[in-house]
């Protein structure tokens, strides 16, 4: 596992998303699993990855 959390942008950038999509998510309870750190949202690189290989092959 990587040792440094991501933020929204990080999350926006591996996924190639604007950063407001990944709020939109959180707002949505869909995407990557997020943690409140203080007034920050902070992902586990591992954990979005693993949210993106389980996400349907299908064209959306």
């Amino acid at each position: 596992m990587d040792d440094k959390t991501w933020g929204p942008k990080d999350v926006a950038d591996y996924l190639g998303v604007p950063v407001q999509t990944v709020y939109q998510w959180r707002t949505r309870n869909y995407g990557p699993p997020g943690r409140r750190v203080g007034k920050h949202v902070r992902y586990l690189p591992d954990e979005v990855r693993a949210w993106f290989r389980g996400l349907s092959t299908g064209v959306a």
